[in-house]
């Protein structure tokens, strides 16, 4: 029989080094070496055990930390060797008594979150001069193979016993679908055939076999592999440069609570789980760095980082201990020469702190954006979206702007907008928005060093309504409650659907399938029923599919 599906306790999403239970990190000159090292009896909430370095999102919370703390505080290390401290197994993937336990929303936000700490890596990898290798000291199995896929090389250990596999399909009746698939086709390009035979072969491939069929590129035996692994890591340490001698070290995130609501320095989360609906607010101070100098001299406490370190923790929030939230109201203020001087900043710096941070900030604006919440940016009295403040609103489904000359409605556009924080589809958010008239995304750049009234948004496209004072609440209010009249399920599709118009990338294709198909598949019988892949495996029930093509 099935456990019984639980909501699962909060989850907090900061940590530190120092209080890692399941990676070891360590840092040797320009290599750093991150083991995986998960605590069996140490899960995110009672009810399953993590063995075999199978991983929860307590663990995946812990990685994307390192990864982080590597990029920010670490600007010295050029190569970072992901590897297992379990004798023969590197990791076996996402826990299965972990996934039929819980929701079948957190089965997917756990997905979600996972895809993005790896395209992260990949994003260190593009952006930060920092390689990483797999160095695979066991077996590597679903999750566990797909985070070395996210890595720029993969060290297979040749010990007749050793494989990656994708077991999903065979012992599951699920899908390696947070990134798998897609990375073995489109990032590794192996050939069709080949992926679907390595799909369904449960015991996976190992030795000169992977190296063929390019699913790792190097094996090395057991009685070389520490010098195996010392080259490789060196090898890719030698194709980019350090960026610096001293990184930047981050503190601490934490908010205030306060009933619902959530108060950090530059956030705020507040939360009506009555209505479903949220507030977010993000306020730039009245004064701010002007120059490289200065904003790396204040370091994490830099308010540009510092906001939107808390604006990541705010989504995450939202989606893991938030549920049945289906709206957040978007709203920036500040004064706009701080959002002006900052994105200035930011164009024009090639200080590795300060690339580094908008690089974050690039990252926080998609997690956003690809968060199945409703999204509506507020633009009435007291705002100011202006520059990333914008680009905020325009990853939106909606902006409702109130056109009234007395009420103090901000607007305007920086450098940013022309490419600085590319979408999943590798597109400007203006781009994306003005698909079918690219020649309006000219005319709102031309807009460029200026504010401009409600008036002049409304007529540059960048309103979706604009009503007056008079109309304001009532359409608001309307708009509002007509949202959280959906099915949640119908809106996080045409949502998803609609986001990312335009060319198709990796990316793109991966949160695609995540959010369709393994959403889908998720809730199949033939996964989940009380005779379900997912639900029997590991017990002596032998599962019964239905065997209806649909």
């Amino acid at each position: 029989m099935a456990e019984t599906q639980t909501a699962p306790e909060r989850v907090n999403f900061q940590t530190h080094p120092d209080r890692y239970r399941h990676w070891r990190l360590a840092i040797t000159g320009d290599v750093a070496t991150l083991a995986m090292n998960v605590q069996q009896f140490e899960p995110q909430r009672p009810g399953y055990e993590l063995k075999l370095n199978s991983y929860d999102i307590g663990v995946d919370v812990e990685l994307a930390d390192a990864v982080l703390r590597l990029r920010f505080e670490h600007p010295e290390v050029r190569c970072c060797v992901v590897t297992g401290s379990l004798d023969r197994v590197f990791c076996a993937g996402a826990n299965i008594v972990m996934l039929r336990s819980s929701t079948h929303g957190f089965k997917v936000n756990f997905c979600r979150y996972t895809n993005e700490t790896r395209l992260s890596i990949e994003d260190a990898s593009a952006n930060s001069g920092l390689r990483f290798l797999a160095a695979l000291n066991g077996t590597a199995s679903g999750g566990g193979y797909e985070l070395a896929l996210a890595c720029d090389k993969i060290l297979l250990v040749d010990d007749r016993n050793s494989a990656v596999s994708f077991p999903e399909v065979p012992l599951l009746g699920v899908l390696p679908g947070t990134g798998g698939l897609t990375r073995i086709t489109d990032k590794r390009k192996i050939r069709r055939d080949r992926t679907d035979v390595f799909s369904t072969i449960a015991e996976g491939i190992k030795g000169k076999r992977a190296v063929e069929w390019n699913l790792v590129d190097r094996i090395a035996q057991l009685s070389k592999w520490d010098e195996a692994v010392s080259q490789m890591s060196h090898e890719l340490a030698n194709e980019v440069q350090p960026r610096a001698t001293k990184g930047v070290e981050l503190d601490h995130v934490e908010a205030a609570h306060e009933g619902g609501t959530l108060r950090y320095r530059h956030v705020e989360l507040k939360v009506d789980r009555a209505t479903r609906v949220a507030e977010l607010t993000l306020v730039a101070p009245d004064a701010c760095a002007k120059n490289e100098t200065e904003a790396h001299g204040q370091g994490a406490a830099w308010w540009f980082l510092r906001a939107f370190r808390e604006l990541d923790d705010a989504i995450c929030q939202l989606r893991f201990n938030e549920p049945h939230i289906g709206l957040v109201l978007l709203r920036v203020k500040g004064p706009a020469s701080s959002w002006a001087t900052t994105d200035t900043l930011l164009a024009t710096s090639k200080h590795w702190f300060v690339v580094e941070t908008r690089h974050l900030v690039k990252r926080v604006l998609k997690r956003f954006e690809g968060s199945a919440k409703s999204l509506y940016a507020i633009a009435d009295d007291g705002t100011t979206f202006v520059g990333t403040g914008l680009e905020l609103a325009l990853g939106c489904d909606r902006i409702y702007l109130l056109n009234d000359p007395d009420q103090a409605v901000q607007m305007g556009v920086t450098e940013v907008h022309a490419g600085l924080f590319p979408m999943a589809n590798g597109l400007t958010r203006l781009q994306t928005r003005f698909l079918g008239t690219p020649d309006s995304v000219g005319k709102v750049l031309e807009q460029r060093g200026k504010l401009f009234d409600a008036a002049t948004a409304n007529d540059l496209g960048l309103a979706t309504v604009a009503p007056d004072s008079i109309d304001w609440d009532d359409e608001l209010r309307l708009a509002i409650e007509e949202r959280a009249s959906f099915s949640p399920d119908g809106l996080t599709g045409m949502e998803q659907n609609l986001r990312f118009a335009g060319p198709e990338t990796m990316e793109t294709k991966i949160f695609g399938r995540l959010s369709a198909w393994q959403n889908w598949i998720f809730q199949r019988p033939n996964a989940v029923g009380e005779r379900g892949a997912l639900t029997c495996y590991g017990t002596p029930t032998k599962p019964e599919f239905n065997t209806l093509r649909t």
